[in-house]
């Protein structure tokens, strides 16, 4: 990292999350990415020939580059590259780590970061045949990983993790009502990130609820065992949605006096493809090494709720206060739009900071975004005020 450069978040955006098949389902990837860019640049008052690239994660396009095609919808110059990565449920916060890494290497002075995912109209995939005579054969996912290395069902390592840390249903469901709680509580708060394309988009989260534990009790367990298994009240439930940020250079941000959120330092860590759920734990303790932090120092935590073990789990090993994680809401209350959610997990920092009351605090305040991905995967980031 150029220590004499750094990447500074100075807008952020994300539309609604919707459950597969909701209120985006008419939407395809691009389409859900384009009015987040729009807005990002209009947020920020520049002009749409000062963005220098477009970096956009996605997990489960069938090609084309997504994120050219949201680019051109914005209306952004023909001129300016833009980049799709898959890291799966990384993406969205590689994105943005890679936008970074672009702007503190002096290639770009301003650069369109983010996440976008539509459920609901991915294309089919299914295998080719081999010989003649044969059907395509459809499938749900691709491997993760390779032989020898395990290849587990995510939802079954999930189980088998909430076995091994003793976490049962009850305690699992009890977390994701406080996930829907803080949700509903910030609802008010969230309005103005939103982002919405002449009356398609809705305004708040389809899937927030007041969750009863009773009836998070009463959902028929997916995976695992009665006592410690997992339900669609512990499960992140698929979903549409876009996010994304418009970064510049300190120099740049200063210059046009801009606030926002600078980023101090990302860390991509790979690890176990059987226990992925894991591995934001080796991360999130190798970035705040590097940047000679501790756990305590972290006001906040936006930590990717894909399942409520995996999340309370990561939670136990790193110690973090409950108080400081995922203060507006986790994933378990919105969902989990795979290429965005690690952009939503950015969005909702900058939503927290933008609402700190306390001007001393908000300036000193030092904050993480973590996720893990399929194939022992996971990304960190952390920010603080600029």
């Amino acid at each position: 990292m150029n220590e004499h450069r750094r990447a500074v978040i100075v807008a952020a955006r994300r539309t609604a999350v919707a459950p597969r098949g909701g209120a985006l389902s008419h939407l395809q990837a691009d389409e859900l990415a384009a009015p987040v860019l729009k807005a990002l640049v209009k947020d920020a008052a520049i002009p749409l020939d000062r963005v220098d690239h477009v970096v956009l994660g996605n997990a489960l396009y069938g090609g084309g580059n997504p994120a050219r095609l949201a680019a051109l919808r914005a209306g952004l110059p023909e001129s300016v590259p833009s980049l799709t990565l898959d890291t799966q449920c990384c993406s969205g916060l590689d994105a943005i780590l890679t936008g970074a890494q672009l702007i503190e290497a002096g290639a770009a002075d301003c650069v369109l970061a983010g996440g976008t995912e539509s459920f609901s109209r991915a294309p089919i995939r299914m295998r080719r045949p081999t010989a003649s005579g044969e059907k395509a054969v459809p499938y749900d996912r691709p491997a993760f990983a390779p032989p020898p290395f395990e290849d587990p069902d995510l939802s079954n390592a999930a189980a088998k993790l909430a076995v091994r840390y003793g976490l049962t249903r009850k305690a699992q469901t009890l977390f994701a009502q406080t996930s829907h709680a803080k949700a509903l509580s910030a609802a008010p708060k969230l309005e103005q990130h939103f982002v919405s394309d002449n009356a398609l988009m809705p305004g708040c989260d389809g899937f927030t609820r007041p969750l009863n534990i009773r009836t998070g009790l009463r959902a028929p367990v997916l995976a695992g065992t009665e006592e410690f298994g997992l339900s669609a009240a512990t499960i992140a439930c698929e979903a549409d949605g876009a996010a994304g940020v418009l970064l510049m250079s300190d120099q740049m941000a200063s210059a046009l006096s801009c606030p926002g959120l600078r980023i101090l330092g990302g860390m991509r860590r790979g690890g176990d493809p059987g226990d992925p759920a894991l591995v934001p734990v080796a991360a999130a303790k190798a970035l705040l090494s590097k940047l000679n932090m501790t756990v305590a120092d972290l006001t906040a935590v936006e930590l990717m709720e894909a399942y409520a073990s995996q999340a309370m789990a990561t939670q136990e090993d790193l110690s973090l206060d409950p108080a400081r994680l995922n203060l507006l809401g986790g994933a378990l209350a919105r969902g989990h739009p795979i290429g965005a959610s690690g952009a939503i997990l950015v969005v909702q920092l900058f939503e927290v900071f933008r609402t700190q009351k306390n001007a001393t605090e908000a300036a000193q305040s030092r904050a993480m975004a973590l996720i893990a991905a399929a194939g022992g995967l996971s990304s960190a980031m952390v920010v603080e005020r600029f």
